[in-house]
């Protein structure tokens, strides 16, 4: 399996299981298959509501020989009401507990977006904090004391445009070590690529099958769907593959990290055997020609009427 190498010499595998959109009750067997299946990293977040259950499949499934911690990378994330100093590691140490494990490879802050301590989800504009009193400098600094004590391996950000990383940066004592962000040929983001390639920051697209199975909340009328593309479709069929296996092998050929989610047993197989697809230059030149700049997560969520924030924040 292809891997990110970072600073210390540490290797992420490349290829992981996403766990968003997971159900409890079915999260479970999805990553005991994945990691039967050869799968070295799991990719959580508490906010997904299912890290017990991910934590009792990891426990499980190094109990029973199958794999040793040391070969398993896990990741997790800060939610966006646990920003404050004084809160961020007792929110690492919550996570530690539900996944069972006494440190994460990757730690990161979820969003550029700061929520009050007691709201999960904001209802009203009140529940919001502002980055004025809360910077995200504040915050990186208190992830940068998890790495020092070792409760995080290493550290980055989720969903950070070119400005936001800037921010953390200027200050920072530890840079950031990955940006995970949405990432397929629809959204092919590659200014923000090149920009964290040239400062050693590696990036890991989400939503990267285009997210068909998100909440419907979340979807636009007749938006397009990635997986059906005739151009993809097209190309699996040249190697006898799926559009699914074509998006992964695509994202790896990048160097990013890729992170599909599944709960079904032949997928997760299918979605772990593209990593031996190998494309075409010429069919990378035919995906280059996707790109809309269409987002599928758009993050609208966050500035709704009142909201401190605006799109402009985000990306």
């Amino acid at each position: 399996m292809k891997k990110l190498t970072y600073k210390n010499g540490d290797q992420m595998p490349i290829f992981g299981l996403g766990t968003w959109k997971s159900e409890p009750g079915e999260v479970y067997k999805a990553v005991m298959e994945a990691i039967k299946t050869g799968y070295r990293h799991i990719d959580c977040a508490p906010v997904y509501g299912n890290e017990k259950e991910v934590g009792q499949a990891i426990t499980d499934a190094i109990n029973q020989g199958i794999v040793h911690r040391e070969k398993l990378w896990i990741t997790s994330k800060l939610w966006n009401n646990a920003h404050k100093k004084e809160l961020i590691q007792p929110a690492i140490e919550n996570t530690l507990s539900d996944l069972q494990i006494d440190y994460l490879d990757l730690y990161l802050i979820h969003w550029p977006v700061v929520l009050k301590p007691d709201v999960s989800f904001p209802k009203t504009p009140e529940g919001f904090e502002t980055l004025e009193n809360v910077p995200l400098e504040e915050t990186w600094a208190g992830m940068e004391k998890l790495k020092e004590n070792g409760l995080a391996k290493h550290i980055g950000v989720c969903n950070f445009n070119i400005k936001n990383l800037n921010t953390i940066m200027a200050d920072a004592q530890i840079a950031p070590e990955m940006n995970q962000v949405e990432l397929h040929p629809y959204l092919a983001q590659n200014e923000l690529l090149q920009f964290c390639k040239q400062n050693n920051i590696h990036v890991t697209a989400y939503s990267p099958l285009g997210s068909k199975d998100r909440p419907d909340r979340l979807k636009e009328e007749n938006e397009p769907v990635l997986l059906e593309d005739g151009v993809l479709k097209e190309i699996a069929n040249n190697h006898g593959a799926s559009s699914a296996q074509i998006l992964i092998s695509w994202a790896i050929s990048r160097d990013t990290a890729v992170i599909p989610k599944s709960v079904n047993p032949g997928r997760i197989k299918e979605n772990f055997d593209a990593q031996n697809i190998e494309l075409t230059d010429k069919e990378i030149e035919m995906i280059k020609g996707l790109d809309k700049n269409r987002r599928y997560v758009s993050g609208s969520f966050w500035t709704t009427k009142g909201s401190p924030y605006s799109m402009s924040d985000l990306w």
